[in-house]
């Protein structure tokens, strides 16, 4: 009973602190704050591609139903992640006109999740520049 308590009993404390503090550690990659359930589609110039991690970020200029640039901001898997799908820094340039579908944030800011099968990025002709991989 002294060894259970002794060495035991603060190795399975430490391994449930572990457990207990995972989940909220992997909390950023939740998708509550989009419109999970509705896909939004926006079509503009790619003014910065970010292929880092944790996420790689596109930022574009679309023109708004007013007429008015509207800076998006699109955020997909990690780079490591989609570099297993054969894309890279070079997928997007700067100038891209693009096609982003994706799922727009739920109060109402100009960024989009795209980690999602029906999730894309294309030209003007469809071809995918950025999607889905896993």
């Amino acid at each position: 009973m002294c060894l259970l308590k002794n060495k035991l009993l603060p190795l399975l404390c430490v391994a449930l602190g572990f457990v207990m503090i995972s989940n909220p550690l992997s909390a950023h990659h939740g998708t509550t704050a989009f419109e999970m359930g509705k896909s939004t589609v926006v079509k503009g110039t790619v003014t910065k591609f970010e292929f880092i991690n944790p996420h790689i970020l596109i930022y574009l200029d679309a023109i708004g139903d007013k007429g008015d640039v509207e800076h998006w901001i699109a955020e997909s898997s990690s780079n490591n992640h989609l570099s297993r799908g054969g894309y890279n820094k070079n997928s997007l340039k700067v100038g891209d006109q693009v096609i982003v579908t994706g799922h727009r944030a739920k109060n109402g800011a100009y960024t989009l999740e795209l980690q999602c099968q029906e999730c894309s990025v294309t030209d003007s002709r469809g071809k995918v520049l950025l999607g889905y991989y896993f």
